[in-house]
């Protein structure tokens, strides 16, 4: 939505009591560890590299800018969006297993955006970093309602890492074919897009969400990142080919960023009661009709390879992305957002001991390494 003079809602400010950890959610985030372990125990056997223990395989990988808007009013000038600037951004499009599968396994997409050379007070054990990172999905919910629904999805997808690949191909063709029948009578199963599910479509057409809050400065907020652009935009919903084709969603990526750029434009949304936009669940969707999206920034990516070998040994294989990568002002927020700090340190731990060298976050984007 565009920038208002004014906000014509109220935001809440953020109140320590809001955040109400679950009983026994330590032992919760130590079987969420032990399960990310065991899937990327599973895919160094089965591979012989170390994977994300989610998201593992990557469709573009993009660099680009990140511009913060001017004039925006108080509620919205907050943490990294407080005053007009220019970063250098990358982008990470992917989906969700922790193995590398075929795309016609049509799995949920998601979208992680790391901000470089981003200045102020920073989250606990990101003090020497300079990167503000989002990690999006594409829905504005989590499947899983509490710390230990995630938990208990997670162990499905291990139980699944290492199963014959055409056995997830026949699963994903009909559970697609009962989506579209579930889609065609007004529902919507994101249990369903979970299993492979998930219409075959173009990923830079979709919308991206952070589906769970994060603090936003002295306020809270779920963010959102959308494509603006007319090139990207007629992308949305549009189907691809996957059939037979391994790769088809990186070929797709290729094929779009060859002949055009992409601009999208970062949005927030500002909790403004509880009751219906509650900080501890994430699967409820926040009403857009009590607190629309407000754009803070864009973000533009030019022309370029969107995926080759090169970049994936510097984005993949060498940048690790979380949402606790970042700064005070933007802290995780729920029960969800807990467990994913300790999720995330464990992949990226895994990754350093099996691939020999640690992730060290970038101060510019020279650090990245990428491909000229």
């Amino acid at each position: 939505m565009s920038l208002p003079s004014a906000l014509s809602i109220r935001p809440l400010p953020y109140r320590p009591e809001f955040e109400q950890p679950e009983p026994e959610e330590r032992a919760t985030e130590d079987g969420l560890v032990s399960t990310l372990r065991t899937i990327s125990q599973t895919t160094w056997k089965e591979e012989g590299r170390a994977l994300r223990s989610v998201h593992a395989k990557s469709h573009a990988l993009l660099q680009g800018e990140l511009s913060v808007a001017t004039d925006l009013p108080p509620e919205l000038a907050q943490g990294l969006f407080a005053r007009p600037g220019h970063y250098p951004v990358i982008m990470r499009l992917s989906t969700i297993p922790g193995d590398i599968l075929e795309d016609d396994v049509s799995l949920p997409r998601g979208l992680a955006l790391k901000v470089i050379g981003v200045a102020g007070e920073r989250l606990a054990d990101s003090e020497s970093e300079a990167v503000q990172d989002f990690v999006l999905v594409n829905g504005p919910v989590f499947s899983a309602k509490s710390g230990k629904d995630f938990l208990s999805g997670l162990k499905l997808v291990a139980a699944t890492t290492d199963r014959v690949q055409f056995l997830k191909k026949a699963l994903s063709y009909a559970l697609r074919g009962i989506q579209s029948l579930a889609e065609a009578a007004g529902a919507d199963s994101a249990a369903l897009k979970q299993l492979g599910g998930h219409p075959a479509t173009h990923p830079l057409g979709e919308s991206y969400f952070s589906a769970a809050p994060i603090l936003f400065g002295e306020y809270m907020a779920k963010v959102q990142l959308l494509p603006v652009s007319p090139e990207l935009m007629s992308l949305t919903n549009q189907a691809i080919r996957v059939f037979g084709r391994p790769d088809g969603l990186r070929e797709a990526c290729n094929a779009f960023f060859a002949d055009h750029g992409g601009r999208w434009e970062v949005r927030v949304q500002l909790c403004t009661d509880l009751e219906s936009m509650p900080i501890e669940d994430s699967s409820v969707e926040w009403p857009e009709e009590q607190s629309p999206y407000w754009t803070v920034a864009t973000v533009t990516a030019p022309r370029q390879v969107a995926w080759e070998e090169e970049k994936s040994r510097a984005i993949d294989e060498k940048q690790s992305f979380s949402p606790w990568h970042g700064l005070a002002a933007h802290r995780p927020l729920g029960s969800i957002m807990r467990l994913r700090r300790a999720a995330y340190r464990s992949s990226a731990r895994f990754r350093s001991e099996h691939g020999g060298c640690p992730m060290h976050q970038p101060k510019t984007l020279a650090d990245v390494n990428l491909p000229t």
